[in-house]
C-alpha cells in the first residue's frame, strides 16, 4: 500500500484539530452538573494521540470501540493512525456509545470527518453511534443468554467516566449480573470492554491510578489481571496536565493491555512531564515487578525508573509485618455526623478528648483548640463508650492529605501526658495504630512515628498509591523494620520530632547501613534541591521539572554523594549530561531526547548566563556535534555555597548583577526592545508589550513551518504601527493600503504558492471573527494573491473565550505548539478557501 505523502498527513491532522475545535466548544456548554454527575471530561487532541499511537499496525478488517465517547476524540485519532501507516486496513468499523444529546451531535461530526478520510485512504468505512449507556447495552450483551452473542471488537479506546458507584445504584447492580464487585464506574467500563474484546484483541486507555492498588479496587484487579496482559503503562508527572481544559487534577495512567491469559515477560513503563512532553524516560521491566505472581491483592506497580525501583527493593527488604510486631491498626471510631449528640465543642469534667487531624502539628498532638471549627470532647457516657479506646500512647495518621500536601503519610504520637489523660476518641477520618486495642510501649512509638514520616516511606507509598488516601488496609501492606529497630529509632530520637534530613539520616543509619551507595533518599532529596536552586534564581515554571535539574546537576559534575560545595565546571556535552542522568539518578530518556534537553533546559541556561557553550573553542558552530557547556564561574561560585548560611546573601547579590529569566520572559511591558530574526537572517526589534511576545513568535516559529521561503510584507507594532513594510512588495500584488488601523498584524506572501496570509495576534484584541474576515476581504480585495486568514494565540487556552467567534474559511495556531494548525471547517488544509 502506497505510503501517506506529507499532504495527506497534514489533512489528517487538520482534522484532528477540527474535531479538538468542537470538544473545546462543547465542552464549555455542558451543564456542569450533569457533567460531574456523568463523569464527563473530554480527551484532549494532544493525550488522544498519545493513546493512539500505542495500538500496533494492522491489516484487514478492524472493529474499534470507544465506549463514553464524548464527541469521538480517542476513536477518531485511533482511525486516524491507521490510515497513515504504511499497512493500514482495507476496512474500518468505529462504534461509539454516548447518551449526551449535546455531545452526540458533535460526535456525528466526527463520524462525518473520518468517512471523508477513510474514503482519500481507500479505506471502507463504517460509523456505529449508540446514544446509549454503555455499561447497560455491554451487560446486557454479555448477560442475554446462552445463544446471545455479544458484540467483538479487535479494538478498544477509552477515557471512561469517573465517578463512584454505591453499594445500592444500578449501575452496582449491572456489575453483579456479569460477576463483577467494584466501586466506580470507570473500572466498571474497563471490566465490560475487556469481555468485549476478542482473543489477542488490544485495549488502551487512559484512567485514574488508584485502581492499582487499594481494597475496594482487588476484585476489579483480580478480574482484569486474569484476562488482560499489560504491554505498556505511561504516567504524566504532573497531575494537572492531562486535563488541563477542564482545570482536573487527578494521578491517570495510560496503559495498553492485550486479551490474553499468557503474560509477556517484560513490559515497558514510561513517563513525561504532560501529553506535550514528547521525550519520555523508558524503562523495561519484569512483569512480575510489575505484578507479583505472589501478591494475592494483585496490587499493580508503576514504577518509572531506577531510582524508584530502588525505594520499592529498600522497603521490600525491611523484614516485617505488622502482624510479625504484635501491632495493629485502625481507623478511628468516632464518626462525628452519626455521634453528634455526643459531641462537645469543649473538653471538660464530662467528656474525654476527642482527636481530629486538625490536632495534628508537629507530629503530636495538640489538644484542645479553642474555638476551633471541630469539636474538642467527647461526651463520657455509657452510651458512647465503644466510640473510644483506653488511655495509652498511640501511633495516628491522617486518612486523607489536600491534593498539594507535601506528604501523604502524615504520622504523629498521641501521648495522654500531652492532653488530659483518661480514655480518648479518634475521628474516623484518623488511623491508629495499637496493640490489641491499647497503647503502645513509648521507644516502639516513637520509632513507629518516625519511621512513618520518612522521607523513604512517603515515596514508596506513592508508588502504589493513586489517589490522596492513606487507609488502614494500606498501612498493613507495609513492610516494617523489627521491633528492636523501631525501638532504637525512637530512643535515638530522644521523643522530638526531627528535622526531616536528619530524620532520613537515622532511618538510613538504622535500616540500611548508612552511606551505602544509591541510597535513593539521598538521590530524591538531591534533585529536589536542584530544582530548588532553579526557582531560587528565577528560571520559569518550563524548567523546575526533573529534566532541568538533572542537567544542572551533570553540568556541575555533582552526584547524590558529593557536596554542594565540591561542585565542579567540567566540559560536557548533551550525550554525557544524559549518562550522567542513568548512571548517577536512575533516570533513563530516550536517545531522541537530546534536542528536548538541548531545547528546553540548555538554552534557557545559557539565555539566563547559568552556563556557557564551547569555551574551549568559540569559534565551533554552536549547533555542532560537539559543542561542550560549562558553569559559568560567578554562577559555580555561588552554587558552591548552597545549604548554608551563606547562600540567601550570596544569591541576592548575584541575582541583583544580572536580570533572571522569568523577568527576562515575564517583562511583555518593559521598555526593552523584543529581538526578532526573519528567516533570511535579518534582524530589529519590537516594542516591550501588547501583543509583540506573540508577534515574535509568528516571525520566528509560524513562518518558517508554514510559509517556508515566504516573504514577510508588514509586521505591526505597538509603539510603530509600521515597524516592518515593504510597500513596493505589497503594491507588485495589486494592494495599496490606506487605512492603517485595519491592516493585520502580520502580513506574508508566500511565494511557492503565491497565496497572501493574513495573521492576526491574539492577546489583547480578537480573533478573525465575520466582522474582522468582512473587513480584510475588502481591504485586500485587490490582491492577486489568493487570501488565507490566520488568527494565532499563545495557547489553547487563550483560545477559548474566542471559539464561538473565530470565522470559518480561516487557520487557528497556538504558539505552544507550533507543528499543528488547526483549520476551521475540516474539508481542507492550510490554504485559501477559493482554491
Amino acid at each position: 500500500m502506497a505510503r501517506f505523502t506529507e499532504h495527506q498527513q497534514d489533512r489528517i491532522e487538520a482534522a484532528l484539530g477540527s474535531i479538538d475545535l468542537v470538544r473545546l466548544r462543547l465542552s464549555g456548554e455542558l451543564d456542569p452538573d450533569q457533567r460531574a454527575s456523568l463523569g464527563q471530561f473530554l480527551t484532549p487532541a494532544s493525550v488522544a494521540r498519545h493513546l493512539a499511537a500505542m495500538f500496533s499496525p494492522t491489516a484487514g478488517t478492524v472493529r474499534i470501540a470507544d465506549p463514553g465517547a464524548g464527541v469521538g476524540s480517542l476513536g477518531a485519532a485511533v482511525v486516524a493512525r491507521h490510515i497513515a501507516q504504511d499497512v493500514r486496513p482495507d476496512a474500518i468499523t468505529l462504534t461509539a456509545w454516548e447518551i449526551d444529546d449535546l455531545l452526540s451531535a458533535g460526535l456525528r461530526q466526527t463520524m462525518d470527518v473520518l468517512a471523508e478520510l477513510c474514503g482519500r485512504a481507500g479505506v471502507e468505512f463504517t460509523a456505529n453511534i449508540r446514544q446509549q449507556d454503555f455499561l447497560f447495552d455491554g451487560v446486557n450483551q454479555l448477560s442475554a443468554g446462552l445463544f446471545a452473542v455479544p458484540e467483538e471488537f479487535d479494538e478498544i479506546v477509552m477515557n471512561p467516566p469517573y465517578r463512584k458507584i454505591h453499594t445500592k445504584s444500578a449501575e452496582r447492580g449491572l456489575c453483579r449480573a456479569i460477576g463483577l464487585e467494584t466501586s466506580n464506574l470507570y473500572t466498571a467500563f474497563l471490566a465490560v470492554a475487556a469481555e468485549l474484546l476478542v482473543p489477542e484483541g488490544e485495549l488502551v486507555a487512559i484512567v485514574p491510578r488508584s485502581f492499582a492498588n487499594g481494597t475496594y479496587f482487588k476484585p476489579f484487579r483480580e478480574r482484569f489481571t486474569a484476562m488482560m496482559a499489560f504491554r505498556e503503562l505511561h504516567i504524566y508527572e504532573s497531575r494537572s496536565k492531562a486535563f488541563a481544559d477542564d482545570a482536573v487534577l487527578q494521578e491517570n495512567v495510560i496503559f495498553k493491555t492485550v486479551k490474553t491469559s499468557k503474560q509477556p515477560d517484560t513490559v515497558v513503563i514510561t513517563s513525561s512531564a504532560g501529553p506535550d512532553d514528547h521525550d519520555p524516560t523508558y524503562r523495561e521491566v519484569s512483569y512480575r515487578d510489575l505484578i507479583s505472581p505472589d501478591d494475592p491483592t494483585r496490587v499493580i506497580h508503576i514504577i518509572p525508573d531506577e531510582t524508584n525501583q530502588r525505594i520499592a527493593e529498600r522497603v521490600s527488604s525491611l523484614p516485617c509485618t505488622l502482624a510479625d510486631l504484635g501491632i495493629q491498626v485502625s481507623t478511628g471510631r468516632v464518626v462525628d455526623f452519626r455521634a453528634t449528640e455526643f459531641l462537645r465543642a469543649e473538653g471538660d469534667v464530662d467528656t474525654v478528648p476527642l482527636i481530629y487531624p486538625g490536632h495534628i502539628r508537629y507530629g503530636r498532638v495538640v489538644w484542645p483548640i479553642p474555638a476551633g471549627k471541630k469539636p474538642n470532647g467527647l461526651l463520657n457516657a455509657p452510651a458512647a463508650h465503644d466510640l473510644m479506646v483506653p488511655e495509652g500512647l498511640y501511633v495516628l495518621t491522617k486518612r486523607f492529605s489536600s491534593k498539594e500536601e507535601p506528604r501523604r503519610i502524615v504520622a504523629a504520637l498521641y501521648d495522654p501526658q500531652d492532653v488530659s489523660g483518661g480514655p480518648v476518641g479518634f475521628e474516623n477520618h484518623l488511623n491508629y495504630y495499637h496493640a490489641g486495642g491499647e497503647g503502645l510501649d513509648r521507644d516502639l512509638a516513637l520509632g513507629l512515628r518516625a519511621f512513618l514520616n520518612s522521607t523513604l516511606i512517603d515515596l514508596h507509598f506513592r508508588q502504589f498509591s493513586g489517589h490522596t488516601q492513606v487507609n488502614a488496609g494500606d498501612l498493613r501492606k507495609l513492610r516494617y523494620p523489627s521491633i528492636e529497630q523501631l525501638c532504637r529509632i525512637g530512643e535515638s530520637t530522644g521523643g522530638q520530632q526531627l528535622e526531616q534530613s536528619e530524620l532520613d539520616k537515622l532511618i538510613d543509619k538504622e535500616l540500611f547501613m548508612a552511606g551505602s551507595e544509591a541510597d535513593p533518599v539521598r538521590i530524591r532529596r538531591r534533585v529536589d534541591e536542584s530544582i530548588s536552586v532553579l526557582r531560587q534564581l528565577g528560571f520559569p515554571r518550563g524548567q523546575l521539572n526533573e529534566r532541568s535539574g538533572h542537567t544542572l546537576l551533570a553540568i556541575l559534575d555533582l552526584d547524590p554523594d558529593v557536596p554542594w560545595a565540591q561542585a565542579s565546571d567540567p566540559l560536557i556535552g548533551i550525550t554525557p549530561m544524559m549518562d550522567f542522568f542513568r548512571d548517577h539518578y536512575g533516570k533513563t530518556y530516550k536517545p531522541n531526547t537530546r534536542e528536548t534537553v538541548r531545547r528546553q533546559s540548555v538554552h534557557q541556561f545559557i539565555e539566563a548566563g547559568l552556563i556557557v557553550i564551547n569555551p574551549d573553542d568559540p569559534d565551533r558552530p554552536t549547533n555542532s556535534p560537539k559543542a561542550v557547556y560549562q558553569i559559568e564561574p560567578s554562577a559555580l561560585q555561588l552554587l558552591r555555597t548552597f545549604g548554608t548560611d551563606e547562600w540567601e546573601v550570596n544569591r541576592d547579590t548575584y541575582l541583583a548583577s544580572r536580570e533572571t529569566l522569568r523577568e527576562k520572559y515575564a517583562a511583555e511591558r518593559a521598555m526593552s526592545r523584543i529581538p526578532v530574526i526573519m528567516e533570511n537572517g535579518e534582524q530589529f526589534t519590537l516594542s516591550g508589550g501588547g501583543q509583540n511576545v506573540l508577534v515574535k513568535q509568528i516571525i520566528e516559529e509560524f513562518c518558517p513551518r508554514w510559509t517556508p521561503g515566504g516573504k514577510v510584507i508588514y509586521i505591526g507594532d505597538t509603539d510603530d504601527k509600521f515597524v516592518y513594510y515593504d510597500r513596493d512588495a505589497l503594491a507588485a500584488l495589486s494592494v495599496t493600503i490606506e487605512e492603517h488601523g485595519k491592516i493585520p498584524d502580520v502580513v506574508v506572501h508566500d511565494i511557492a504558492r503565491n497565496w497572501l496570509v493574513l495573521i492576526e495576534a491574539v492577546t489583547s484584541h480578537g480573533p478573525v471573527d465575520g466582522k474582522r474576515h468582512g473587513e480584510l476581504a475588502e481591504l485586500f480585495a485587490n490582491s492577486s494573491a489568493p487570501l488565507v486568514y490566520v488568527t494565532t494565540f499563545l495557547d489553547r487556552q487563550a483560545m477559548q473565550r474566542y471559539l464561538p467567534e473565530i470565522a470559518w474559511e480561516t487557520e487557528v495556531w497556538f504558539a505552544s505548539d507550533p507543528t499543528h494548525l488547526l483549520h476551521f471547517d475540516g474539508e481542507r488544509y492550510f490554504g485559501p478557501y477559493e482554491s
